[in-house]
């Protein structure tokens, strides 16, 4: 491995980075910056070192001090590692054009004139052909950082008439709307310094220790356990978070997580463990005596819980057929969360991008509502759990109002580029009857979910090859990803250390970092905002777009706006260059309780909700009038790839992709530091290996009808048998017969999405796996 200066002498070698600013020039300098936002679910503060345009090294927060009320921002390896990014060979230089047919390879280098040119006429000729409802900015979160991302880009379409707009996420589709079902908002969350009044926390799906969730989140966790609290950690695998926190693993089938929450629910109403007095003055829908006005017939969560319809009671014996779970366990875990004086149930969001993933949110939420959880010190309402108090904002930036007002769901991008004109509300569209047109245009601005991040590769990239449905493809990036491949001009981004930005905390956290530019952008590369600059400028907007402002100015007039939102002692831009401070946080003494005044008085505060109460029993979700897939009250409905169907005989796997170490989603794929230290592998147990006659470090193809990759594989007994993990976000990579060598999960994965929230589903995926030799 390279190492310092012999690492980065091949990108000198192609072009020298130039020297930021004067002071920085000369002797090695230290700038305090806040680490790239790359949406890894953390903000942290980074020391940076800079020597001659380079950076030397990274270090991370050393302010005095480490509290849980104030703690460091302390970086995690992504950003230690970033300079092996940052200086990486293989940085797009130049703005490239497509040559051969897309996803060739084949470019050839142009001019930024003729490149902006290009992106200015190909919007006005789908403007004036097809109307703004054929251009589209899609989702992409590989720029976090005010001026930087897709923000400029949607700012600059909404100046010139707008663009299709989009709702939900990859990362929240079914949590933030299924939450708001049951408590009518999705700030259900205390501030996490609470967790310390807690006594049992169950980290469901939760893997804090990778993928962060709120920079020092595993910290306050660690420090919780200190002082008492139980931690139990239920997932299919092992995963750090259960090694470094927890007390107790779980291994629970992927996808079943409803059975066991039903079935601890069975085992506190029927040993009378539930709050009964809380569900009676806080709750509605929990049973026959509750239900909402008009559905007094309908089938409450009681009645689903002890089977009095259905004929099947859901009972740890039957939970325990469907999750792999004793039923031993699973009673005696219902009876320490219910016993627990305060308990926090805390949801990770991988098992909501499943199959019916609305379900094992609002699971959730009613067993905390019913062990009487909801609003009260060291409790926690789950859900998607903003928290109390307000903010983080994510971005402030102005992108202006959208005068288009079709919005598809953001999973569906690629039907509305196949049949946009037939989508209709029963696929997601809102705020038109029917689109014109299908999406014509696209600009991806920090995004690589085009290809690499999007469901079934295989099928994504014959939708985008199709130049008779998608006309023209924009690619903006720092490096020739697999989405980049496949545009016809691509536009080389500088990195965050190359312009200004700054960023607030990621759902949690009280703080404000400055991201100053300390680096010249090299060769031809500019900022996202210096790039929608230039086109604006040539679509006759340019003015309105910049208002006169540079990115450091945007920031400073930013710095501003934070300080009448949010942070009333906030530095101006000017102290925090002079005194070099990086960030601004504010200590949390006394953490803030969601649902508190609802909790002491639900009629003088009621909830933004239909019945004014938490809703086991949604009137919405009943209006959708699908019973079978999108019940009213939750519960566990099996998958669509299941080990208990029809394909299971085929392929008898389930796969999951979680989130890995060394990667944000795809970002950090090609850093060599992070391949080294955690190689792109499929984890299986060992009776799979063992039956299939494979071993440690062979390598093996996994495959469905969807597609096949191949990749060495980790035997270890830290994953439920019957389940194989394909961490996600590895690049793409088809070898000459199609088969994906680079270890991309969504080679496998379903564009299915699921019924309430039109979400990703992109973790239901049934496998089989294989020597790399053997002949399916």
């Amino acid at each position: 491995m390279a190492f310092g200066i012999p690492f980065v002498s091949k990108l000198m070698a192609s072009a020298p980075v130039r020297t930021a600013a004067n002071r920085l020039k000369g002797d090695e300098r230290m700038v305090r910056v806040g680490c790239p936002s790359h949406n890894c679910g953390g903000r942290c503060l980074l020391r940076v070192y800079v020597k001659d345009g380079l950076i030397r090294r990274i270090e991370t927060d050393d302010r005095p001090g480490d509290t849980v009320a104030d703690p460091q921002l302390r970086a995690c390896m992504r950003g230690r590692s970033y300079r092996h990014r940052q200086h990486h060979a293989d940085r797009l230089k130049y703005p490239l054009k497509r040559t051969g047919e897309r996803g060739s390879g084949a470019f050839e280098r142009i001019s930024w004139n003729e490149a902006t040119d290009l992106v200015a006429s190909e919007i006005t000729r789908v403007r004036e052909r097809y109307g703004n409802t054929s251009l589209y900015v899609p989702y992409g979160t590989g720029s976090y950082n005010q001026v930087g991302g897709k923000w400029s880009a949607d700012r600059l379409m909404n100046l010139c008439g707008g663009a299709l707009g989009y709702y939900n996420s990859y990362s929240w589709a079914c949590i933030t709307p299924a939450t708001a079902t049951v408590y009518g908002t999705d700030v259900t969350g205390n501030q996490r310094q609470d967790w310390l009044n807690s006594r049992y926390i169950l980290m469901w799906g939760w893997n804090p220790s990778e993928m962060r969730d709120g920079t020092n989140s595993e910290y306050i966790l660690k420090e919780a356990r200190r002082r008492g609290a139980r931690v139990v950690c239920i997932d299919p695998r092992m995963t750090l978070s259960a090694v470094a926190h927890a007390d107790e693993w779980i291994a629970i089938r992927p996808g079943t997580d409803v059975a066991m929450m039903s079935a601890m629910a069975w085992v506190m109403i029927t040993e009378g463990l539930y709050d009964r007095a809380f569900v009676e003055r806080c709750c509605i829908g929990f049973d026959a005596g509750q239900m909402p006005a008009g559905q007094e017939d309908q089938e409450s969560y009681r009645d689903y819980i002890l089977g009095t319809r259905d004929g099947q009671p859901k009972t740890p014996e039957w939970a325990e057929r469907i999750t792999s779970v004793p039923r031993q366990t699973i009673a005696r875990i219902a009876r320490e969360y219910a016993a627990a004086e305060a308990a926090v149930l805390y949801q990770g969001y991988g098992m909501q991008r499943r199959a019916y993933g609305e379900q094992v949110v609002r699971a959730g939420c009613v067993l905390a509502a019913i062990s009487g959880n909801v609003g009260k010190p060291g409790g926690w309402a789950s859900g998607i759990a903003l928290q109390k108090g307000g903010g983080p904002f994510w971005n402030i930036f102005p992108t202006g109002e959208n005068p288009v007002k079709a919005q598809i769901p953001t999973f569906l991008w690629t039907e509305a580029v196949l049949r946009g004109p037939e989508l209709t509300e029963k696929d997601g569209l809102v705020g038109i009857d029917r689109l014109p047109h299908g999406i014509k245009l696209m600009w991806a601005v920090a995004s690589n979910a085009v290809v690499n991040q999007h469901a079934n590769v295989n099928r994504t990239v014959e939708i985008v090859k199709d130049t008779s449905k998608l006309e023209f493809f924009v690619a903006q990036d720092n490096f020739m990803t697999p989405t980049a491949r496949f545009a016809d001009l691509v536009l080389p981004a500088c990195t965050q250390f190359e312009t200004w930005g700054l960023e607030d905390g990621w759902k949690y956290g009280e703080e404000l970092i400055l991201q100053p530019q300390i680096l010249d952008p090299p060769w031809e590369t500019k900022s996202d905002y210096a790039i929608c600059a230039a086109v604006a400028d040539k679509l006759g907007v340019g003015e309105a777009f910049t208002q006169g402002r540079d990115e450091k100015q945007w920031i400073g007039h930013l710095l501003d706006e934070y300080r009448e939102l949010r942070f009333p002692d906030l530095p101006t831009l000017e102290e925090f260059e002079a005194q070099n401070l990086g960030v601004y946080s504010r200590a949390v003494k006394q953490p803030k309780i969601a649902f508190a005044d609802f909790r002491d008085d639900p009629e003088k505060h009621p909830l933004d909700t239909p019945s004014g109460k938490i809703e086991i029993y949604s009137q919405q979700m009943a209006d959708r009038q699908l019973p079978e897939t999108v019940p009213p009250i939750p519960k566990y409905i099996e998958e669509w790839e299941s080990p208990f169907g029809e394909s299971a005989e085929q392929y008898p796997l389930q796969v999951i992709g979680t989130h890995f170490m060394p990667r944000v989603h795809s970002t950090f794929a090609n850093v060599d530091w992070n391949r080294e230290a955690f190689p792109q592998r499929v984890f299986i147990n060992p009776i799979d290996a063992e039956h299939r006659g494979i071993e440690d470090g062979q390598s093996v193809r996994v495959f469905n009808d969807r597609g096949t990759l191949i990749l060495p594989c980790r035997v270890t007994r830290r994953i439920l048998p019957g389940v194989v993990n394909i961490p996600q976000g590895a690049w793409w990579k088809p070898d000459g017969d199609g088969n994906d060598v680079g270890g991309c999960v969504n080679t496998l994965t379903s564009e299915r999405w699921t019924p309430f929230a039109f979400g990703n589903a992109q973790h239901t995926i049934m496998a089989e796996v294989a020597l790399a030799e053997t002949v399916p």
